[in-house]
């Protein structure tokens, strides 16, 4: 059954469509096992924080060069944004854009009384001030919880509006509350983009892929070479002008599946485009599945076969000297979903030992329905089990309680905060921010030389060890992980 439906004006969220869950303690083949028989939820009695799909939304909507964003809320709502311009301008320098356009952001800035009275015309008068101070080829209005509580019609406001202007003014329903599963947030972005931006195909282009992807650097130019195509990358630093034309490319593929679900089954099953039937290119034995699943969806097989022995040719012998370095140490994981089943292969085939992993949601399976994007099920097939698998919805006080009690030889993390509690904790962590870092033959070799690097040099978090205040108690940290969650360890 799709999962797509553009008729709707705002995106299915992910805990009905896929059924995606927040909470879960194990070890990660009891979770592959659960996720294909049908797998529950589990709820906690104690919840730190939550992440806000507002901000996931942004950060797809914000990174397109030629748009405006308007923030329908309070205007604390649009704080969140602005984090995504600095590392909008930081990163572009791995995409090789030299001057990135200025982020154009904008808030309707809710008060209590447009709470009472309804905040329609702010935000009609806003859609107009942004077009008229930046000329952007289209506004984005992203919803926050206090539109949605008082019941603004959004989507009408965004039609007139588009009417008037000429543009294309995209309503973006993205309410924190919506879901309790944050990248629900990527998925309403990439629904109104969609929408409202991409144009049926009147030609299909062999030398262009859609990459969906967060901002990392360029690597997709070097691989699409031999195969005679070039990135078409989705969002970051893109132009309205290059997601109109997406639904005319030969193939896309995918950095970060947990990002790229929903844009990935949207281009498949609307617009013809065929999404890469294989998980993401992480670890010696997923890489040869994806380029050979990429020559078999171009019809350039020979090719692609040329480009594995190549890159093998030149990259193994230091993957195996960094494999025999790293063998007999263990590792920690946290990140998001499919970015840490990304690191989880990457620590297995550095010959790594994981000892456990903090996920921050899960998905049982993604928009294709295809079991061969099953990210997790591969790295148990490749490299096997990961016990002390939790499931935890970025709860830190989870995080902690396990690496206080696994204590392994390095932390590997994706988001920023996290590698804060290895360190004081005393343990070496590492955290690399673009998610193609790691990926394919040569990212194994980058990733495994700052691993050694990370836990060769330890002086620092052994003396950050010694000074640094737990803010946890001893009472939480003597109590079981899965304390706080349904059928855990609370009596």
């Amino acid at each position: 059954m799709s999962t797509v439906n553009l008729a709707l004006p705002a995106v299915q969220v992910r805990e009905i469509r896929i059924n995606s869950i927040t909470g879960y303690q194990g070890d990660a083949d009891g979770l592959v096992a659960a996720s294909r028989r049908g797998l529950k939820d589990k709820s906690r009695s104690f919840s730190q924080c939550l992440g806000c799909a507002t901000s996931k939304a942004a950060c797809m909507t914000i990174l397109i060069q030629d748009g405006a964003v308007v923030s329908h809320g309070p205007v604390g709502c649009a704080s969140c944004l602005h984090e995504f311009a600095f590392t909008y301008r930081v990163n572009s320098p791995l995409r090789g854009v030299e001057s990135p356009a200025r982020r154009r952001i904008f808030s309707t800035n809710l008060t209590e009384r447009d709470t009472v009275y309804g905040g329609s015309a702010k935000l009609a008068s806003a859609i107009r001030e942004a077009r008229g101070r930046t000329g952007a080829n289209a506004v984005f209005v992203l919803t926050t919880c206090a539109a949605g509580i008082i019941g603004d019609d959004v989507e009408s406001v965004c039609d007139q509006a588009e009417a008037e202007l000429g543009i294309p003014v995209v309503a973006i329903f993205c309410e924190g509350f919506r879901s309790k599963v944050w990248t629900t947030g990527f998925d309403a972005a990439y629904h109104g983009i969609a929408r409202k931006l991409i144009a049926k195909p009147e030609r299909r282009r062999g030398d262009v892929i859609n990459v969906i992807n967060f901002w990392g650097a360029d690597v997709f130019s070097d691989w699409f070479a031999p195969f005679g195509a070039k990135p078409n990358f989705i969002t970051p630093y893109s132009t309205v002008g290059s997601l109109r034309h997406a639904g005319e490319s030969a193939a896309t593929v995918q950095a970060c599946s947990t990002l790229g679900s929903y844009m990935g089954a949207v281009l498949e099953q609307d617009f013809g485009v065929p999404e890469l039937p294989a998980a993401p290119p992480y670890g010696v034995a997923q890489t040869d599945r994806w380029f050979r699943a990429l020559g078999k969806l171009l019809d350039k097989e020979e090719i692609a076969e040329k480009v594995i022995a190549e890159k093998k040719a030149k990259y193994l012998p230091r993957i195996r000297e960094l494999r025999e370095k790293l063998s007999g140490r263990t590792a920690y994981v946290t990140a998001g979903a499919a970015h840490g089943h990304a690191l989880l292969d990457i620590s297995g085939e550095l010959g790594l030992k994981a000892v456990g992993a903090a996920i921050f949601h899960h998905d049982p399976i993604f928009d294709s329905g295809r079991e061969e994007n099953d990210q997790l099920a591969q790295r148990v097939g490749d490299y096997g089990n990961v016990p002390n698998f939790n499931v935890c919805n970025k709860q830190e006080f989870e995080l902690v309680n396990a690496l206080n009690r696994i204590r392994p030889d390095v932390l590997l993390a994706r988001h920023g905060g996290m590698t804060l509690w290895g360190a004081k904790l005393g343990i070496p962590s590492l955290l690399v921010g673009d998610e193609h870092y790691g990926m394919g033959y040569e990212g194994l070799v980058n990733y495994g030389e700052r691993v050694a690097e990370v836990i060769e040099n330890d002086e620092f978090v052994r003396n950050l060890a010694k000074h640094a205040i737990n803010p946890y108690t001893r009472w939480w940290l003597e109590r079981d992980p899965d304390y706080f969650l349904a059928g855990g360890g609370a009596k």
